[in-house]
């Protein structure tokens, strides 16, 4: 791994009269496939009755036209697609959860990340709760139905739930009758409103809302649960909620540029971050050229704001799905050579300033830095469009120790040295809370400074939290 991942987008739709909503949440979900390779899923609503179909692969793979033929039809549904940080990939940790309770159905779509899973995972089996999954998601679930039996309605339970529950999360969640959404008190993860053609829905990112025709309304509020039933849509806020801390990494790379976040672009901010490295890094070269995808954006700021012309330095192999098998070692050592091919016309015999978004584990970025010498580049000049990674994220993005972060170990210098680039710059911190211009958030910048705006888990990680249950289980088996 040496580009972070972050687990999951989210859809949700509310249709008052018409066809089924099959169609709209198979276009949301892949506009928003870039938040989660690993599977995804649908839920359906039918007179009250519940269906899901979910499976590993991306959604086209799982949702075939045969799939959707079959599919019940339905005036509610919820969509997911996922990127495991916490649970193993495989096909039950794949959303929505649906859950079958002395109350009714519901099922349930999460993005972010829980903090006190393990705790809250504990404390539920004592009472009798039996787990399918390794999913904090489950958790979620398991505890907005422990209040759903004591409470009045779904949104009072969700309510409840929400004062338990710590760490990140975005929710879709859908009853007999109703859709709901909610958001985490801190806004870690995105989560917005639209309207089409009357109906109701919401979805991580607002480009989920252009690829289906739907007008943006507003961003969920950080702590706010909204429900939307045949009545009309009501919402509830908590009264005291801490500074919001919405992840500045999703303007730095998660989320798609054509998306708009708390009311800023993040194509703009993107950009802004290009112009920032410029001025705070400046070089003499010839041509700047941007890692695709991510690094595109950055690099035309970069460009504008030092007046060294912009060129295509790579062609992106777009062809290569999630199951690509690589047929040979020396492949599989350099499967950059097989993604990124460079323009040599572009750079041979220049000195190039490369831009990507950041550095995690420092392989790629060697890689990247020795294709464009090999090619020809007289000199490369790296500039990353984010800080130094120096800390673990517990908030929904799989940087799970620092044991994969090589900005923990080495300094600037010796990263440079390691990924071969004549000089290398990073992203300022104080430059972060510039990025996305009239943004209606704070920022969550944890994995830059390891300052925290909430509690850190005790068992934390997609692969720690996994073998904690499996030490756990098995040392319960043998006592």
């Amino acid at each position: 791994m040496d580009k972070l991942r972050e687990e999951c987008g989210v859809f949700g739709i509310f249709r008052n009269n018409g066809d089924s909503v099959v169609p709209e949440t198979y276009h949301a979900l892949y506009a928003l496939q870039h938040r989660g390779q690993q599977g995804c899923g649908i839920a359906v609503n039918r007179d009250g009755v519940l269906s899901c179909y979910k499976d590993l692969g991306l959604v086209n793979e799982v949702f075939t036209q045969d799939v959707l033929h079959k599919m019940e039809e339905g005036s509610i549904a919820v969509g997911h697609c996922r990127y495991g940080t916490t649970g193993t990939n495989r096909r039950s940790n794949v959303q929505p959860m649906l859950i079958n309770h002395l109350k009714g159905q519901m099922a349930l779509c999460h993005n972010g990340n829980l903090t006190n899973a393990y705790e809250l995972r504990e404390e539920l089996e004592s009472a009798g709760a039996i787990f399918h999954t390794t999913s904090d998601s489950e958790v979620i679930a398991y505890v907005i139905t422990a209040e759903r039996l004591k409470s009045p309605s779904i949104e009072h339970a969700v309510q409840s739930a929400m004062q338990r529950l710590e760490g990140a999360y975005s929710l879709v969640i859908m009853s007999a009758t109703k859709l709901l959404a909610a958001r985490d008190p801190h806004g870690f993860r995105p989560l917005c409103m639209g309207s089409l053609n009357g109906d109701t829905v919401f979805a991580s990112e607002s480009c989920a809302l252009d690829a289906i025709g739907a007008h943006f309304i507003r961003d969920v509020e950080p702590g706010e649960v909204i429900r939307v039933t045949k009545s009309g849509i009501e919402s509830w806020k908590m009264e005291k909620r801490p500074p919001s801390a919405m992840c500045v990494f999703e303007f730095m790379y998660f989320a798609r540029p054509d998306s708009v976040i708390e009311g800023a672009s993040v194509h703009e901010a993107r950009l802004r971050a290009g112009t920032y490295l410029a001025l705070e890094h400046p070089v003499d070269a010839d041509i700047v050229v941007g890692v695709p995808d991510s690094g595109i954006d950055a690099a035309l700021g970069f460009s504008r704001q030092s007046g060294i012309p912009y060129g295509v330095g790579f062609i992106k192999n777009r062809y290569i799905g999630r199951t690509f098998i690589l047929p040979s070692q020396r492949q599989r050592a350099d499967q950059v050579r097989i993604k990124l091919n460079v323009l040599k016309a572009t750079v041979r015999g220049k000195r190039v300033v490369l831009v990507d978004d950041s550095i995690v584990r420092g392989t790629t970025a060697g890689r990247i830095v020795r294709l464009l010498r090999e090619a020809g580049a007289r000199e490369v000049h790296m500039r990353l469009s984010s800080p130094p990674f120096i800390a673990p994220c517990y908030f929904g993005t799989d940087i799970d120790s620092v044991d994969s972060l090589i900005a923990h170990k080495h300094s600037i210098e010796e990263i440079r040295q390691i990924v071969g680039a004549d000089t290398l710059g990073y992203l300022s911190i104080g430059a972060c809370d510039n990025l996305a211009a009239g943004a209606k958030c704070g920022f969550c910048k944890g994995c830059f400074t390891g300052q925290y705006p909430a509690s850190i888990p005790a068992v934390s990680g997609k692969r720690k939290y996994e073998r904690y249950l499996s030490a756990r289980d098995m040392g319960e088996e043998s006592a």
